[in-house]
């Protein structure tokens, strides 16, 4: 990896899904970025050919990393701390499912080190190169499940309300060095992540105000937009992207 004049930004789990469409959106907007993967080395690939080649120049460029390896995360924090990155956007994410009565604290510790102590370990060795330019971008990718009680969610919304918490933290420490530290909680995104549901797909949009899953790209254009200009007042916030989820009380009359 190497520096260089133009903006560029980090982005985690982004191969497939909604990261490949976070990194297709800042692509677009005109930044270099470097993404890490897991398994998808063949998407990860195919995805940055296509956007060298739709955008040559910005040097778009992947990188395998398991985020639930410390050692392998602590080698790629070495080396990610010498690029200067502008931004980073923390999307990689494990899901855990399982009653709170019966949590599972060996499942619930690797979902949360890939959740959210692998942001904090990426802030730590990005966050100084950010202070010392003045100016840095840093949007973890949450969940509304962190936001509103939903059965089977405790360890994965435990894990999404820590990066909450950390990252309102990390606003308010680092603003006044020009760093914003946001969080996005979208709602059901229409990726491969929810195909298990699809059997209550229909049922689960008819409770959703806007009546469908978001498309990738909604949420992406909002990572996007946190990473510009325009953005540089907006600090310590969680911005949901629900379709008036969160808004809702939830109980239907009928």
């Amino acid at each position: 990896m190497s520096g260089g004049g133009e903006k560029r930004v980090l982005v985690t789990g982004g191969g497939t899904g909604l990261g490949a469409a976070i990194v297709r959106g800042l692509a677009g907007a005109g930044y270099a970025v470097d993404f890490t993967y897991r398994a998808s080395g063949e998407a990860a690939a195919a995805l940055a050919s296509a956007l060298n080649e739709a955008h040559p120049g910005l040097g778009i460029r992947g990188y395998a990393v398991d985020l639930a390896d410390r050692a392998a995360l602590d080698a790629f924090c070495d080396t990610a701390e010498e690029v200067g990155y502008h931004g980073l956007v923390h999307n990689a994410g494990q899901s855990s499912d399982g009653l709170a009565a019966m949590f599972d604290q060996d499942r619930a510790e690797a979902a949360m080190q890939v959740n959210f102590f692998s942001l904090t370990r990426l802030a730590k060795a990005l966050v100084r190169g950010m202070t010392r330019a003045r100016a840095g971008r840093i949007v973890a990718i949450g969940s509304v499940a962190a936001l509103r009680g939903n059965a089977g969610n405790a360890a994965y919304a435990a894990s999404k309300g820590a990066l909450i918490a950390y990252c309102r933290t990390l606003a308010v420490e680092s603003a006044k060095r020009g760093v914003t530290v946001n969080v996005i909680a979208p709602g059901f995104i229409d990726t491969a992540m929810l195909a298990p549901y699809a059997a209550h797909r229909a049922g689960m949009e008819r409770q959703i105000p806007a009546g469908r899953f978001a498309r990738p790209e909604e949420v992406a254009a909002l990572a996007t937009f946190l990473m510009g200009e325009g953005a540089g007042y907006i600090t310590g916030a969680v911005l949901p992207v629900d379709g008036g989820l969160t808004a809702m009380m939830g109980v239907h009359r009928s």
